[in-house]
């Protein structure tokens, strides 16, 4: 029942080719030192599902991404993420766009072991015309529009994963992972609709921690047999939030977002911040100190 890894044994199921699903929202509470230790790993070729923010940006950047299945990628205040805008405008990835709400079907369909889900969410829209994946089916009850017409829905496929990653508050060995956050966003079908789930937690606590506290049951949003790894990285969601304990890092993402229009800027971003490795990265951007006392998104 003891899920611990280390952050590179937890990473090394994640091979070249594979989907990989990643939790969070935009800056919010994303598995960051899980991408990072991808960016830091020879693996390429993946297909990313994400409310995306920083985490498809980078991943994009360093070239590992070959299709992108998404519904924005955003860092908020930064309204389009500079690195993923860069690869979209080059036409250097396969792209499924979707809305947010589609992409949440998408995924609930995973979670539940169905090939689809039917909608009416894209009818009539450009979300069909272009999206050649997205197929429309007729329902097969009494909801005809006429004797000689039926119904057509869109028939949402499932978004399948390989692997999902997710950072949460809270976690025990055993997987129990808890969010106190006011989203948990669609972290709960990640973790069940990937074949394989990996979880980076702010805090490890034993199993009585959550026994001790009388509503921590309320913020636990997912089965721990859906969890198949926890990884202990304090603040691994820098530079985006992970409310209550810390909210976005604004001047990290906006030196990041800078480095895009430098000459290159990846390069120097990377190996300035990325390479050195996961303790390094903290003591660069001033540690626990200065991560404690980012003010927390106002929702």
């Amino acid at each position: 029942m003891n899920k611990l890894k280390n952050l590179n044994a937890a990473l090394a199921v994640v091979e070249s080719g594979m989907t990989v699903g990643i939790g969070g929202w935009g800056p919010r509470r994303k598995p960051m030192a899980l991408v990072r230790e991808l960016l830091r790993s020879d693996v390429t070729d993946l297909t990313l599902i994400s409310y995306g923010g920083a985490d498809v940006g980078m991943l994009c950047a360093a070239g590992k991404v070959k299709k992108l299945i998404f519904a924005f990628v955003s860092l908020d205040f930064i309204p389009l993420e500079p690195y993923f805008r860069q690869a979209r405008q080059n036409a250097e990835i396969e792209i499924m766009e979707i809305d947010e709400g589609l992409m949440m079907m998408g995924l609930q369909a995973a979670a539940m072991g169905s090939p689809f889900i039917p909608t009416q969410v894209g009818l009539g829209t450009d979300v069909v015309t272009r999206n050649p994946d997205l197929a429309l089916i007729e329902s097969p009850y009494a909801d005809a529009v006429s004797a000689d017409e039926k119904r057509q829905w869109l028939a949402m496929p499932a978004l399948n994963m390989d692997v999902a990653l997710i950072h949460v508050d809270r976690a025990d060995a055993r997987g129990v992972c808890q969010i106190e956050g006011p989203d948990h966003y669609m972290d709960d079908h990640f973790a069940r609709a990937a074949n394989h789930t990996i979880v980076s937690c702010d805090q490890l606590v034993e199993t009585d921690w959550f026994h001790q506290q009388p509503n921590a049951v309320r913020s636990v949003f997912w089965e721990r047999s859906c969890t198949n790894s926890i990884v202990n990285l304090p603040f691994g969601a820098h530079p985006s939030s992970c409310n209550p304990l810390y909210g976005f890092d604004a001047a990290h993402f906006k030196h990041y977002a800078a480095s895009a229009k430098q000459e290159n800027g990846w390069s120097n971003y990377f190996q300035e911040f990325i390479a050195p490795g996961e303790q390094a990265y903290l003591d660069k951007i001033g540690g626990a100190e200065v991560i404690e006392s980012l003010p927390l998104p106002i929702y």
